[in-house]
């Protein structure tokens, strides 16, 4: 009796300090920003949520932007990044690792209501290149192997409608990853890759990128001219990845930066665009159940 009664204590003492823990109040704020862009670019596209955060909590908030999306997975694996916009296969990947770790609050929402975009294929337009018929034994470039777009959706559908695999020499001559939607979009633009895959709306004007996703930040940013590339491919709708906060932090804490982003658009349209990567009706909740086709396909795909 005894010694059952000494494990329950160590058991309820345990508990406590957990629960005191991630109840304490925070020091710091920290936002985790996937690749894509260039570092800096990421930083100030953020720079006003970040002043906002810290508005809101009181504390100083900083922002991380690793080179791969690699490196904020990690970072919420690890607990050394509180919030994060997530691409849908990054979700699975931190997912499939730790179940519990985060917590999906927030989505991006279209200009026309949905939440969803997809992974579009683009070459330029002087290549003669208008399909991925005449992509054989062209250049292919994937973007992170963590991205949804730029990787595993259109590593699953596009071979399917080739009837051939993704391997270099199979179909396509070569496909390699070039480290993030921007260095596609470039490396397609400059002709150092015939073709490539990215992400966006696909609503609005080809010309203008579309109204939000990678390729519309890279028109803003100066560093392609749409009318020189021309669109070879478009995946099946794919749920937008979400924000996501981590599930240890304390309450308030959580509650207050899930009406800060979600209330985003309304407050400041200007800081809305930079942070949901263009023209969107900004963000809506969301919840895990959105992500679960996406999971079992990471986890078909890759394993994790």
């Amino acid at each position: 009796m005894k010694t059952t009664l000494a494990f329950a204590l160590v058991a309820s003492t345990a508990l406590t300090s957990t629960a005191m823990a991630d109840d304490a109040a925070i020091t710091e704020f920290r936002i985790g920003i996937l690749g894509g862009e260039n570092a800096q670019d990421r930083m100030n596209s953020f720079s006003c949520l970040q002043n906002y955060a810290s508005e809101t909590l009181g504390v100083e908030t900083k922002l991380f932007a690793p080179a791969d999306y690699n490196g904020v997975i990690q970072g919420l694996l690890g607990g050394t990044i509180d919030m994060a916009w997530l691409g849908a296969s990054s979700y699975a990947a931190v997912y499939l690792q730790d179940n519990d770790v985060v917590e999906p609050v927030l989505v991006k929402q279209n200009l026309d209501g949905s939440i969803g975009y997809h992974s579009i294929g683009f070459a330029r337009a002087d290549s003669g290149i208008t399909s991925l018929e005449d992509m054989q034994e062209k250049v292919f470039g994937f973007g992170d192997p963590n991205s949804t777009s730029g990787y595993l959706i259109p590593s699953i559908e596009i071979p399917e409608e080739i009837n051939a695999t993704m391997e270099s020499g199979d179909y396509f001559g070569e496909v390699k990853f070039t480290g993030g939607h921007e260095q596609t979009i470039v490396a397609v633009f400059n002709g150092d890759i015939d073709g490539g895959v990215t992400w966006a709306d696909a609503q609005g004007n080809w010309e203008d990128g579309y109204n939000s996703g990678a390729l519309r930040k890279a028109v803003d940013a100066g560093l392609v001219d749409m009318n020189e590339m021309v669109q070879i491919w478009q995946s099946k709708v794919i749920p937008e990845g979400p924000v996501v906060l981590r599930s240890t932090l304390p309450d308030d804490v959580k509650a207050k930066m899930t009406e800060l982003v979600d209330g985003l658009y309304e407050k400041d349209a200007d800081c809305a665009y930079g942070v949901a990567a263009g023209d969107t009706l900004g963000f809506q909740p969301v919840t895990h159940e959105t992500y679960e086709s996406v999971i079992a396909a990471r986890q078909a795909k890759i394993g994790g």
